[in-house]
């Protein structure tokens, strides 16, 4: 399980840092809206700069849904029940973990549940 803990970690890591990013990205593109036409309709870059918003306001979203994943599958190994799946109890395969380190089902219920 150590080898998890530092899958996990190294992918919190990089998650981290990449929200950062995306942070500086996000007010870079709030700056340039406030030096911009206040009329988005009407301005051919307010609709850039609204979809940028947007895109990088999704994109934040989608790591920091990561993060709680990696934050979850952490617990678990703190707990003892990191590869084990949540629906059947059975172990989830070495193979799935790797693969997916935050898995929280068998390949079976997950196929099941799709």
């Amino acid at each position: 399980m150590d080898t998890a803990r530092e899958l996990l970690t190294a992918q919190r890591q990089q998650a981290l840092r990449r929200l950062a990013s995306l942070t500086d990205d996000f007010d870079d593109v709030v700056a340039a809206s406030r030096d911009a036409n206040a009329d988005d309709e009407h301005d051919p870059e307010g609709a850039t700069i609204a979809f940028e918003r947007s895109q990088v306001t999704a994109l934040t979203q989608q790591i920091r849904t990561q993060l709680a994943e990696i934050d979850a599958a952490l617990g678990r190994l703190a707990a003892g029940t990191y590869g084990l799946c949540e629906r059947c109890g059975q172990p989830i395969a070495a193979a799935r973990l790797e693969a997916r380190p935050t898995a929280r089902t068998c390949i079976t219920c997950a196929s099941a549940a799709g």
